[in-house]
């Protein structure tokens, strides 16, 4: 079964009850995003806390697919958290934020609207819940993925965000500065990257998979080019101490970032370069990228797809 498939059963797993049984999820070249599991037994998965720095810490899965990477800052005022993982992962996520002794979060970040990021919206609805004006438009109505063969259903209310911008806003919480901005056509139309500036913490949501070839949204205003712009500015913009929590796969530090927008730049170039030549999209795919970005792949997004999505942003 193919990488998109795979993904798309994990998909299915996550939104209904229907499971998957007899499918693996392969873990990523570089041996650190999501580990070899079955997919039907992914709701047994645990969600395990990594101190980052200061308060900061990050709530990532084990043994299994839990959703997008959770940043959480405790403090006198409370919880706030960035993302907030899978539906189903939900309760699993409520017993992590429990051992912070902090109650239920005040603020949860959204990154973007995917559902392995807002999935625990409707749990955590007493919170404010904020994210860049795109999110709540896209929630709001039913969204069709076609690049996973499904029609996402609206958002209930108490799952929207509540508080949403356009540009950039800042929050003060628990002695931080905490600054949320929004980077245009990346991963999504409506990206936030999250800056803990007291902490020198950066939550860049799933503009960032460590270590492998990331999804591009495009049907929902990402693009493979604006990835390559905003990671180049966000190198250039934040401190080169910063530690880095990626949408998908383990903490990271600015030299991991760089390695990553270097794999961009060239496999982005890569496939113009074909264009160029004469080469149409299967041929490209079927030639595939040199040797070296091999250990980028993994389940969803293998070479062949990180081409097609590259191919794409060049029609947007």
């Amino acid at each position: 079964m193919t990488g998109r498939r795979l993904f798309i059963c994990a998909f299915l797993l996550a939104v209904s009850a229907v499971p998957c049984a007899g499918t693996v999820l392969a873990g990523a070249g570089h041996g650190h995003a999501h580990s070899r599991t079955e997919i039907a037994q992914t709701r047994e998965a645990k969600i395990a806390t990594q101190a980052v720095a200061g308060s900061v810490s990050i709530l990532i899965g084990q043994g299994g697919f839990t959703g997008g990477n959770v940043a959480v800052l405790p403090g006198p005022d409370g919880l706030l958290i960035v993302d907030d993982k899978l539906s189903d992962f939900s309760e699993k996520l409520g017993k992590a934020l429990d051992a912070f002794g902090k109650g239920r979060p005040k603020f949860v970040l959204n990154t973007h609207w995917h559902f392995d990021h807002t999935g625990g919206n409707q749990k955590l609805g007493d919170a404010i819940i904020v994210a860049h004006d795109h999110v709540r438009a896209t929630m709001s109505k039913p969204a069709e993925m076609k690049s996973l063969g499904r029609v996402i259903p609206a958002s209930p209310p108490e799952a929207l965000p509540d508080v949403t911008y356009s540009k950039s806003l800042t929050l003060h919480f628990n002695g931080e500065e905490i600054q949320v901005t929004h980077l245009p056509s990346g991963h999504t139309g409506g990206d936030s990257i999250v800056y803990f500036k007291t902490t020198n913490v950066l939550h860049l949501g799933d503009l960032f998979f460590n270590g492998m070839f990331p999804f591009c949204d495009t049907e929902y205003g990402g693009n493979a080019f604006g990835m390559v712009h905003n990671i180049g500015e966000i190198l250039k913009t934040f401190p080169a101490d910063a530690k880095v929590i990626p949408g998908h796969g383990p903490l990271a530090t600015m030299k991991d970032l760089k390695a990553y927008h270097d794999m961009l730049i060239a496999t982005t170039a890569h496939v113009q370069a074909g264009i160029k030549a004469g080469q149409d999209l299967k041929a490209l795919q079927a030639a595939g990228f040199p040797a070296q970005w091999k250990t980028w792949e993994w389940a969803f997004i293998d070479s062949k797809m990180w081409i097609g999505l590259i191919h794409a942003s060049l029609n947007k």
